[in-house]
This record gives C-alpha cells, structure tokens and sequence, in this order.
C-alpha cells in the first residue's frame, strides 16, 4: 500500500484489511483512537512498533517515554512537528 492510498483510507470507518501492527496504529492514531494505537504498537515487538510507540508518546508529551522507544526503534530522537513525523514514519511503513 502507498502512502497516498494509505492516507486517502482515513475517510473510511474501518482500517484496511492486512494492514502490518504498526501502520494500524497510525492509522487508529489519526482517527482519533490513541489507546487502540498505543495497544496495536505494544503488541508489535518489531523496530516499527517500537519506532510509533516512540511516536505515540511523544505525541501524548511523555518525552522521557518516547526517548526510550526511540532508541529501541534505532531511530533519532524526532523534534519535528508531530504531524510532520506522523506523515515520515507513515510513508516509510507505508512501502
């Protein structure tokens, strides 16, 4: 799935079916659902669930949270806007 086509199913009421954990999260995290993300991100026990949880919690401000996830994922620390990461991460899960 594209990160175009991905983005364009946010309209729909339910995420798109064999969807990998951590690109449903996103996807639940921009409906409005950030439990239902937090808990899809959770279970997924691979560097891209650990790389949006990293995300979720920055998102919910706990800074010191996200920072271990982010060195969990491998990844930098994002100071970015958090929409602007929300739209990274997505479009490098999304290919």
């Amino acid at each position: 799935m594209s990160f175009e086509e991905f983005t364009n199913s946010l309209a729909a009421d339910q995420p798109p079916t064999g969807l990998p954990p951590a690109l449903e999260a996103l996807w639940h995290e921009r409906r409005g659902n950030w439990e239902r993300a937090h808990e899809l991100a959770q279970a997924d026990a691979g560097r891209d669930g650990d790389w949006v949880h990293a995300y979720l919690h920055r998102r919910e401000g706990d800074l010191t949270n996200a920072g271990y996830w982010y060195a969990r994922a491998g990844q930098p620390i994002s100071t970015s806007p958090l929409d602007d990461e929300w739209a990274a991460v997505a479009r490098a899960l999304a290919t």
